[in-house]
Protein backbone atom coordinates (compact mmCIF):
# COMPACT_ATOMS: atom_id res chain seq x y z
CA UNK A 1 0.00 0.00 0.00
CA UNK A 2 1.37 3.30 -0.58
CA UNK A 3 0.03 7.03 0.39
CA UNK A 4 -0.20 9.30 -2.36
CA UNK A 5 2.70 11.83 -2.75
CA UNK A 6 2.07 15.30 -2.07
CA UNK A 7 1.54 17.72 -5.23
CA UNK A 8 5.13 19.12 -4.21
CA UNK A 9 6.37 15.82 -4.42
CA UNK A 10 4.35 14.58 -7.53
CA UNK A 11 5.52 17.56 -9.53
CA UNK A 12 9.24 16.78 -8.38
CA UNK A 13 9.24 13.28 -9.36
CA UNK A 14 8.08 14.31 -13.23
CA UNK A 15 10.49 17.07 -13.66
CA UNK A 16 13.15 14.43 -11.82
CA UNK A 17 11.99 12.04 -14.71
CA UNK A 18 13.04 14.52 -17.26
CA UNK A 19 9.30 15.47 -17.94
CA UNK A 20 8.44 19.11 -19.75
CA UNK A 21 5.39 20.18 -17.07
CA UNK A 22 3.02 23.22 -17.67
CA UNK A 23 1.15 23.42 -14.67
CA UNK A 24 -2.99 24.49 -15.49
CA UNK A 25 -4.30 27.06 -12.66
CA UNK A 26 -5.24 25.67 -9.20
CA UNK A 27 -4.74 21.75 -10.13
CA UNK A 28 -2.84 21.21 -6.61
CA UNK A 29 -6.38 21.71 -5.16
CA UNK A 30 -8.80 20.80 -7.75
CA UNK A 31 -10.12 17.36 -7.43
CA UNK A 32 -12.92 15.45 -6.34
CA UNK A 33 -12.10 14.22 -2.89
CA UNK A 34 -15.75 15.33 -1.76
CA UNK A 35 -16.92 11.97 -3.31
CA UNK A 36 -14.83 9.45 -1.78
CA UNK A 37 -11.20 8.69 -0.49
CA UNK A 38 -7.97 9.47 -2.95
CA UNK A 39 -5.45 6.66 -2.01
CA UNK A 40 -3.83 4.09 -1.21
CA UNK A 41 -2.37 4.31 -4.79
CA UNK A 42 -1.24 1.08 -6.18
CA UNK A 43 -0.72 2.48 -10.35
CA UNK A 44 -0.97 4.80 -13.34
CA UNK A 45 -3.29 4.45 -15.53
CA UNK A 46 -2.90 5.64 -19.03
CA UNK A 47 -5.84 7.06 -21.37
CA UNK A 48 -6.66 8.24 -24.41
CA UNK A 49 -9.10 12.15 -25.20
CA UNK A 50 -11.04 11.23 -28.31
CA UNK A 51 -10.49 15.00 -28.72
CA UNK A 52 -7.99 17.45 -31.38
CA UNK A 53 -5.99 20.31 -30.09
CA UNK A 54 -4.06 20.46 -27.22
CA UNK A 55 -5.80 23.77 -26.18
CA UNK A 56 -9.19 22.10 -25.70
CA UNK A 57 -8.34 18.84 -24.48
CA UNK A 58 -6.41 20.46 -21.07
CA UNK A 59 -9.55 22.45 -21.05
CA UNK A 60 -11.85 19.39 -21.04
CA UNK A 61 -9.56 17.23 -18.88
CA UNK A 62 -9.58 20.02 -15.94
CA UNK A 63 -13.10 21.43 -16.30
CA UNK A 64 -15.18 17.88 -17.67
CA UNK A 65 -18.71 18.28 -18.61
CA UNK A 66 -21.90 17.78 -17.31
CA UNK A 67 -22.10 14.69 -16.65
CA UNK A 68 -18.21 14.40 -15.71
CA UNK A 69 -17.21 16.83 -13.64
CA UNK A 70 -13.64 17.13 -13.67
CA UNK A 71 -10.87 16.87 -13.08
CA UNK A 72 -10.82 13.92 -15.41
CA UNK A 73 -7.01 13.38 -14.71
CA UNK A 74 -4.13 14.34 -12.96
CA UNK A 75 -1.93 14.95 -16.45
CA UNK A 76 -2.88 15.81 -19.72
CA UNK A 77 -0.03 14.50 -22.19
CA UNK A 78 -0.62 16.23 -25.41
CA UNK A 79 1.15 15.50 -28.80
CA UNK A 80 4.01 17.83 -28.52
CA UNK A 81 5.08 15.51 -25.28
CA UNK A 82 4.27 18.31 -22.62
CA UNK A 83 2.14 16.99 -19.39
CA UNK A 84 -0.28 19.47 -18.30
CA UNK A 85 -0.98 19.16 -14.77
CA UNK A 86 -4.83 20.05 -14.28
CA UNK A 87 -5.58 18.19 -10.86
CA UNK A 88 -4.46 16.53 -7.68
CA UNK A 89 -5.96 13.79 -5.89
CA UNK A 90 -9.57 12.00 -6.62
CA UNK A 91 -10.33 12.52 -10.11
CA UNK A 92 -12.86 11.04 -12.39
CA UNK A 93 -10.63 8.91 -14.83
CA UNK A 94 -10.57 5.12 -13.79
CA UNK A 95 -13.97 4.89 -12.64
CA UNK A 96 -15.39 0.70 -11.57
CA UNK A 97 -13.17 -1.79 -12.65
CA UNK A 98 -12.03 -5.28 -11.58
CA UNK A 99 -10.74 -6.42 -8.35
CA UNK A 100 -9.10 -9.07 -9.83
CA UNK A 101 -6.95 -6.40 -11.93
CA UNK A 102 -6.34 -4.49 -8.84
CA UNK A 103 -5.05 -7.66 -6.89
CA UNK A 104 -2.53 -8.07 -9.61
CA UNK A 105 -1.33 -4.60 -10.02
CA UNK A 106 -0.52 -4.81 -6.62
CA UNK A 107 1.14 -8.12 -6.65
CA UNK A 108 2.61 -6.66 -9.61
CA UNK A 109 1.86 -9.98 -11.56
CA UNK A 110 0.38 -10.69 -15.20
CA UNK A 111 -2.88 -9.07 -15.68
CA UNK A 112 -6.16 -10.97 -15.74
CA UNK A 113 -9.38 -10.37 -18.19
CA UNK A 114 -11.07 -7.59 -16.95
CA UNK A 115 -14.39 -9.12 -16.78
CA UNK A 116 -16.18 -7.12 -13.96
CA UNK A 117 -16.84 -3.45 -13.10
CA UNK A 118 -17.06 -3.51 -9.04
CA UNK A 119 -13.79 -1.60 -7.31
CA UNK A 120 -13.54 2.47 -7.54
CA UNK A 121 -10.24 3.09 -9.81
CA UNK A 122 -10.37 6.65 -9.03
CA UNK A 123 -9.28 6.12 -5.62
CA UNK A 124 -6.35 3.91 -6.65
CA UNK A 125 -5.00 5.08 -9.30
CA UNK A 126 -2.92 7.78 -10.79
CA UNK A 127 -4.38 8.91 -14.27
CA UNK A 128 -2.87 10.52 -17.56
CA UNK A 129 -4.99 11.68 -20.48
CA UNK A 130 -3.27 11.80 -23.91
CA UNK A 131 -4.22 14.04 -26.45
CA UNK A 132 -5.34 10.97 -29.58
CA UNK A 133 -8.64 10.86 -31.05
CA UNK A 134 -8.61 6.85 -30.55
CA UNK A 135 -9.69 5.82 -33.54
CA UNK A 136 -6.60 3.72 -34.40
CA UNK A 137 -5.66 6.37 -36.87
CA UNK A 138 -4.48 9.34 -34.81
CA UNK A 139 -1.06 9.06 -35.04
CA UNK A 140 1.07 8.79 -31.53
CA UNK A 141 4.25 11.31 -31.91
CA UNK A 142 8.00 9.79 -30.40
CA UNK A 143 7.76 12.99 -28.02
CA UNK A 144 4.41 12.09 -26.59
CA UNK A 145 4.95 8.28 -26.35
CA UNK A 146 8.31 9.63 -24.31
CA UNK A 147 6.57 12.08 -22.42
CA UNK A 148 3.90 8.59 -21.33
CA UNK A 149 7.07 6.58 -20.38
CA UNK A 150 8.70 9.40 -18.27
CA UNK A 151 5.65 10.21 -16.43
CA UNK A 152 4.95 6.47 -15.50
CA UNK A 153 8.09 5.83 -14.70
CA UNK A 154 8.64 9.10 -12.42
CA UNK A 155 5.82 7.81 -10.36
CA UNK A 156 7.04 4.24 -10.33
CA UNK A 157 10.46 5.07 -9.50
CA UNK A 158 9.21 7.18 -6.16
CA UNK A 159 6.98 4.77 -4.82
CA UNK A 160 9.26 1.38 -5.51
CA UNK A 161 7.02 0.26 -8.49
CA UNK A 162 8.05 -1.60 -11.43
CA UNK A 163 6.18 -1.59 -14.61
CA UNK A 164 3.60 -3.80 -14.30
CA UNK A 165 2.13 -1.00 -12.29
CA UNK A 166 0.99 1.09 -15.34
CA UNK A 167 -2.00 -0.21 -17.02
CA UNK A 168 -4.35 0.76 -20.15
CA UNK A 169 -7.95 1.78 -19.30
CA UNK A 170 -9.04 -1.01 -21.54
CA UNK A 171 -7.09 -3.45 -19.04
CA UNK A 172 -8.88 -2.07 -15.97
CA UNK A 173 -13.12 -1.66 -17.24
CA UNK A 174 -14.74 -3.64 -19.70
CA UNK A 175 -16.07 -2.17 -22.98
CA UNK A 176 -13.14 0.31 -22.76
CA UNK A 177 -10.11 0.45 -25.68
CA UNK A 178 -8.17 3.31 -24.61
CA UNK A 179 -5.39 3.97 -25.33
CA UNK A 180 -5.85 2.41 -28.65
CA UNK A 181 -3.12 2.46 -31.06
CA UNK A 182 -0.67 2.03 -27.97
CA UNK A 183 0.40 -1.22 -27.04
CA UNK A 184 0.63 -1.86 -23.46
CA UNK A 185 3.38 -4.05 -23.44
CA UNK A 186 5.35 -2.18 -25.56
CA UNK A 187 4.79 0.42 -23.53
CA UNK A 188 5.36 -1.26 -19.90
CA UNK A 189 8.59 -2.17 -21.58
CA UNK A 190 9.66 1.39 -22.49
CA UNK A 191 9.09 1.86 -18.60
CA UNK A 192 10.92 -1.29 -17.32
CA UNK A 193 14.18 -0.25 -19.61
CA UNK A 194 13.72 3.29 -18.35
CA UNK A 195 13.58 2.50 -14.96
CA UNK A 196 16.86 0.88 -15.46
CA UNK A 197 18.70 4.10 -15.64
Amino acid sequence: MASPMSASEFLDALRAEGVTVVEVGDWRDHNRNHKGPWGPVHGVMIHHTVTRGSERTVDLCRDGHPDLPGPLCHGVITKDGRVHLVGYGRANHAGSGDDEVLRAVIAEKGLPPDNEANTDGNRHFYGFECENMGDGEDPWPDEQLEAIVRAAAALCRRHGWTERSVIGHLEWQPGKVDPRGVSMRSLRQRVRERLKE
